[in-house]
């Protein structure tokens, strides 16, 4: 009988912070969109004579994610230098947060947090240039949230929906873009296994992960890897380091030995000053003002019963798409509803993909699915003319009479092309008669052909079978 292993996980996220300038210097704050080197200014090149400033908005964005998940706001709170030496550090330090950080404790998607705290980013190493490296220091100073949770995650599922759950409600403060593959948000890992659940086991950090489903990828090839030293009495093995996830190979390698506190040789940074935030910011006006959260709007969806599971996370993931849903549906029928989130979730998904497309206006959306109910304009017709929506601001009405996608609801007129097709297709008709059903469709088929795709294909039905 093989023995049972207990995992432990716990994440180590940084999220770079949306503000105008950096964290401690007036530069533009925009590592991705221009030339290397060229969003530096002597403070974050750590010329001598510079000193930093303190970033009061990446303050109170720290605050709003403290106050989000239910976390203790410091009243005290300091910066630190974080000493070790790398080219991507013009100074030689990091100015981090060690002991007394903005946010203590509080807990999201069922995960106990230890702390949030503020530093600023690196710059970027660049390895692809022959036989050295580059560094690109734009990034070198950009506000940087750090959050670590409780060790208490024990699967790599539990650890996936705790960092997506992150980015979604960095994203619904409007405090960070969050983007994984551009590096704007980072997790890692540690991951310890012990056959006695009460004793923690040497644990390993990972690093170089550029996707959720990496990390969850990462957490499982440890454990698997963990259990198989146990497993052949080498557990011996297994050290504190640190390891790096190659996607390529679906593994993790060793980079280095795993650093403690002591060898960052922290001390308060001298050049900034003490914070007591509960006398610089209204901290129960900052609360009140939070808007609504990712999950408040889950359990909303949910008890309205309306809309699938995958819908329902499409919808929440995009805040965009949650507000223009929110809008178009205020004060409507559940099949208004219904319908708006079908076209959102499935039509304008697949039209926002396209280059240079934007998403319309929660009024346009609403003037669409009114038409489709009232049978003004066909399915088809909806989807050209969000096709339309997605590249230019147009009224919908407007447009599809433009276009002659207004369905047509004359029974009369639909009657007599209909009349013509059926007298021109005689051996259709003998087939639908001797009972061959399905043979009807193409005479819908036909109708909406000879009408442009104008006729309303519910009526166009109704008067096939009448005339045959």
């Amino acid at each position: 009988m093989s023995q049972t292993y207990y995992t432990t996980i716990g994440l180590e996220i940084h999220a770079e912070l949306k503000t105008k300038s950096k964290m401690f210097s007036g530069s533009i704050n925009d590592p991705f969109s221009a030339e290397p080197n060229t969003n530096v200014s002597p403070i974050d090149l750590a010329h001598p004579g510079t000193l930093p400033t303190i970033n009061r908005k990446a303050v109170e964005s720290m605050i709003r994610i403290g106050l989000s998940v239910g976390g203790e706001i410091a009243n005290f709170t300091e910066f630190d230098r974080k000493n070790y030496f790398y080219p991507d550090i013009p100074k030689g330090y990091q100015i981090s947060q060690f002991q007394y950080p903005i946010v203590e404790r509080g807990e999201l998607a069922g995960v106990a947090l230890t702390r949030i705290h503020l530093e600023e980013d690196t710059g970027t190493n660049k390895h692809d240039q022959g036989n050295f490296s580059l560094v690109d220091y734009n990034r070198a100073g950009v506000p940087l949230m750090e959050l670590v949770t409780e060790p208490v995650i024990t699967t790599s599922e539990q650890a996936g929906k705790f960092a997506r759950e992150l980015q979604m409600l960095l994203r619904y403060l409007n405090v960070s873009d969050a983007n994984m593959e551009k590096g704007e948000m980072r997790v890692e890992v540690n991951i310890s296994i012990s056959p006695d659940p009460k004793v923690l086991g040497t644990k390993v950090e990972v690093k170089n992960i550029a996707s959720f489903k990496a990390a969850e990828k990462a957490i499982d090839y440890e454990v698997e890897r963990m259990t198989a030293l146990h497993e052949a009495g080498r557990e011996g093995e297994i050290v504190q380091e640190t390891r790096g996830w190659d996607d390529g190979k679906q593994a993790t390698f060793s980079q280095r030995k795993k650093e403690s506190a002591h060898d960052y040789r922290y001390f308060t940074e001298p050049d900034l000053p003490k914070l007591y935030l509960h006398d610089i910011f209204d901290i129960d006006t900052l609360k009140r003002e939070l808007p609504e959260l990712p999950w408040q709007r889950r359990e909303r969806l949910i008890q309205d019963g309306l809309i699938n599971d995958e819908q329902r996370d499409v919808l929440l993931t995009n805040a965009e798409f949650f507000e223009v849903y929110d809008k178009a549906t205020q004060g409507e029928s559940n099949d208004f509803k219904k319908l708006t989130a079908n076209y959102l979730t499935s039509d304008l998904v697949s039209l926002l993909q396209e280059e240079s497309a934007t998403m319309p206006e929660s009024q346009h959306i609403k003037t669409v699915i009114e038409m489709v109910i009232e049978n003004k304009i066909s399915s088809r017709g909806a989807k050209d003319i969000l096709a339309h929506l997605v590249k230019e601001s147009l009224d919908p009405q407007k447009l599809a009479e433009e276009k002659g996608l207004i369905q047509q609801n004359d029974a009369g007129a639909l009657e007599a092309v209909i009349r013509g097709i059926i007298d021109a297709n005689p051996e259709v008709v003998a087939e639908y008669k001797a009972g061959k059903e399905s043979t009807i469709q193409f005479f819908v088929g036909q109708g909406m052909k000879a009408t442009k795709g104008s006729a309303n294909p519910k009526m166009l039905l109704e008067i096939i079978k009448k005339i045959i």
